[in-house]
Formats: C-alpha cells, sequence, structure tokens
C-alpha cells in the first residue's frame, strides 16, 4: 500500500512452513507530511522497485525448474497443495489479527528486538544460499574445497534419530561469512542497501523452494489472497497498525531523496515480499509447465512475467494518481491469472495448463542454471522469513539431510 504516513511493508509469522502474503504494495515509508518528492526522485525510487520485484521472480523462477529436477528426496521444495491454498487466506487473516493484538499489549521495542535477532539468522542463512551458485563460478577448480559434515543425533544404538545432519564444504562457509557481515550490518545500522539484500534473498528462496502443485491450486491461492488484500488494506485498519509496529526485512525498500541526500536518504518508497513471492511462485509453476511441454518456448512464463510488469506499474500508477494506499493483488492476480488463461486459449492448451501436475521428475532438455549446495537448512524454515503480513500453515519444517550437488 502507499501513503504519506511511515508503514513498513508487513508482519511475520513466527513459526510457519508456508507462506501467505504482505499485502502492502508500495508506499512512502519515514516520510513525513512535510516531504514532498521530486518527479526525478520518485521515478527513480519506483522504478528501482520494479527492477529488483522482477530479479527474484525471473531467477528463483529458473532455479525452480533446476530444483524441481532434483532426484535426492532432501532436498524437494515444499509443495503447496490445494489445501493448503484455501487455508492460507484463512491463517493470515487469523495471524495478521494476532498480531495487532499482540502489539497492542507487549512493548514494540521488545518486540522488535526479538524479530531483528530472528530474522537476522534467517536472513544469513538466505544470503548465503541465493550466493552458492554465483561462488561456486568464481571459486577457482584448484581452491581447496573440504567438504563437512554436521550430524547432531538423539538416542542411541537402534533408537538413535537424526535431529540435525548438514553436509556442506568451503565454499559454503564463505558465502555464510559474506552472509553474516551483511547480517551484522542490518542489525546494528538497519540500512535500507542491507535490508534489500535480505529482501532479495528471502523473496528469490520463496519463488525457487515454494512449488505450486498445479494451476488450479494457483488460482485458489491467488484468488482467496486476492480478496484478503482487499479486506485488510481497504476494510480496516488492522494491516496498518501491524506494519506501523513491525521492522523487518520483509520488504524492498528505495529512497526517494536519493538524489538530494545520497545512501543516508531516509523517506523511502516501497514494496513488500508477498507481491513478490505469491505472484513469482504461480510464474515459477507457468515456466515448469513451459518446460514439460518440451516446445524449446517459454510462452506461458513470459506472458505472465509480463502481466506481473504490467500489474505492478498499474498499481503504482493508481496509487501516485490517488495518493492511497493500494493493494497490490488487487492488480497483479487478475493480470498474472487473465493474461496466461488468454494465451492458453488462443492456443487451444486451456485444458492442458489446468491439467498439468507440477512433479519432481527430471524433464529433459530443460534449462539449468547451476548447482546450488546449501548450509541454510528446510526450504520452510526460509520461506517462513518471507512472510508479509500474515502467515502459512500450522506443520513444523521437516529435517533435511544436505548436500552439495555435482556443479554444471
Amino acid at each position: 500500500m502507499s501513503e504519506a504516513e511511515p508503514i513498513p511493508a508487513s508482519a511475520p509469522e513466527a513459526a510457519a512452513v508456508l507462506n501467505a502474503t504482505d499485502s502492502n504494495g508500495t508506499e512512502a515509508l519515514n516520510a513525513t507530511a512535510k516531504f514532498v518528492a521530486t518527479p526525478e526522485g520518485t521515478a527513480l525510487a519506483y522504478g528501482s522497485l520494479v527492477l529488483m520485484a522482477l530479479l527474484p521472480i525471473f531467477f528463483g523462477a529458473l532455479r525452480s525448474v533446476s530444483c524441481s529436477k532434483s532426484k535426492n528426496s532432501s532436498d524437494m521444495p515444499e509443495t503447496i497443495t490445494s489445501r493448503d491454498a484455501a487455508r492460507f487466506p484463512i491463517i493470515a487473516s487469523c495471524t495478521l489479527f494476532g498480531l495487532y493484538l499482540f502489539f497492542k499489549v507487549f512493548s514494540q521495542e521488545y518486540i522488535n528486538l526479538l524479530l531483528s535477532v530472528y530474522f537476522f539468522g534467517l536472513g544469513v542463512l538466505a544470503l548465503s544460499h541465493t550466493m552458492s551458485p554465483l561462488m561456486s563460478r568464481i571459486f577457482p577448480e584448484s581452491f581447496p574445497n573440504k567438504q563437512y559434515q554436521l550430524l547432531f543425533t538423539q538416542g542411541s544404538g537402534e533408537s538413535k534419530e537424526e535431529i540435525v545432519n548438514y553436509e556442506f564444504d568451503t565454499k559454503n562457509l564463505v558465502c555464510l561469512l559474506i552472509s553474516s557481515v551483511v547480517g551484522v550490518w542490518y542489525l546494528f545500522k538497519k540500512h535500507w542497501i542491507a535490508n534489500n539484500l535480505f529482501g532479495l534473498a528471502f523473496a528469490l528462496n520463496g519463488v525457487e523452494l515454494l512449488h505450486l502443485n498445479n494451476v488450479s491450486t494457483g488460482c485458489i491461492l491467488l484468488g482467496g489472497l486476492f480478496v484478503y488484500d482487499v479486506f485488510w488494506v481497504f476494510g480496516t485498519n488492522v494491516m496498518v497498525t501491524v506494519a506501523k509496529s513491525f521492522e523487518a526485512p520483509i520488504k524492498l525498500v528505495f529512497p526517494q531523496d536519493l538524489l538530494e541526500k545520497g545512501l543516508e536518504a531516509s523517506n523511502f518508497a516501497m514494496l513488500g515480499l508477498g507481491d513478490i513471492v505469491i505472484p513469482g511462485i504461480f510464474i515459477a509453476l507457468l515456466l515448469r509447465f513451459d518446460v514439460s511441454l518440451k516446445k524449446n518456448s517459454r510462452t506461458y512464463f513470459y506472458s505472465s512475467f509480463l502481466a506481473y510488469i504490467f500489474g505492478l506499474g498499474l498499481t503504482i500508477f493508481v496509487m501516485h494518481t490517488f495518493k492511497h494506499a493500494q493493494p497490490a493483488l488487487l492488480y497483479l492476480v487478475p493480470a498474472c491469472v487473465g493474461f496466461p488463461v488468454i494465451v492458453a486459449l488462443f492456443k487451444g492448451e486451456l485444458t492442458e495448463m489446468f491439467s498439468y501436475e507440477s512433479s519432481q521428475e527430471v524433464l529433459p532438455g530443460s534449462p539449468r542454471l547451476t548447482s546450488y549446495p546449501t548450509v541454510s537448512g528446510s526450504p520452510a524454515s526460509l520461506a517462513s522469513s518471507m512472510d508479509a503480513v500474515a502467515m502459512a500453515t500450522g506443520s513444523s519444517p521437516r529435517r533435511r539431510r544436505l548436500q552439495p550437488t555435482p556443479h554444471m
């Protein structure tokens, strides 16, 4: 949403496995009524937000194809079923209202301190996972890449049970070290660049690791959150109150006064991560559908990607024109669902689209960017940290055995 008052992006859920959405779109953050952004500053801020939103969707979708090809059950992504999708808006609403009551009763300062530490840990892991493919290409083959294993068990003998079993290498440790430096920077300075690095990592991990099982599930999820978003933005002040009270890197921000104040700028436009991740996982599903057609074309992916650009641009235009907070999913959902459906009708592939089931099979000829060994734990734990106003299901994250995959 967008308006003149300072309204952070969203609120996280404490222990969710799957994500709902942060329904905020773009807004003036930490602005005052006296501040008036220049046309150049406004254009730069909104243009940068759009670009930052597109990057995790594009690369996260490509990486989701590689992720879906994994034959190792421990590396499978989290799959959202139609039942999960139907529960999302309800659980998200309960979480949002619970956070509203929580901030009314308890001290905002201590809550945000706890959340900062929580997101510090998750942000470091998410950023490390995001950097892994790049680091695998940067390091020379002569780099002494040793293998490590972190094993934690419970019990003994036949009753012994693995609680934690991580396998990682030296390259992963380098990624973790760099990510920790960014984390300390964010923890102590709350600088907007550090916030964006974490936010981009959360968004990319969400698009990559959260998979819709079919197009019908995607329509249920986006349709439910469409109603949720409109109701909580236009119908009550609950979302605004929670957003004002909440501090976490679950939004992308860009200063509107960057040209005047440089990196010390303090009047921000912002985009909540939920408005990136939720449409993003639907766009990633359509890319996997394109791959399954084996036609060497990405028609549905590019049509939905362009639809997202159109929907986000329309959100910004309406917000800027009417000077009022806007629920971004009000515009993104019809665009991201409607454009691909029209393309499918035109090509006579509508039935095929809705009958497609996203699987874990290795699809011949599908693109693979690179491998990405990770020390980040379960996809669920990464996904839960990207929560943008309310969140997900009540199941707990599964244990995983993480193994480096051969670099391609």
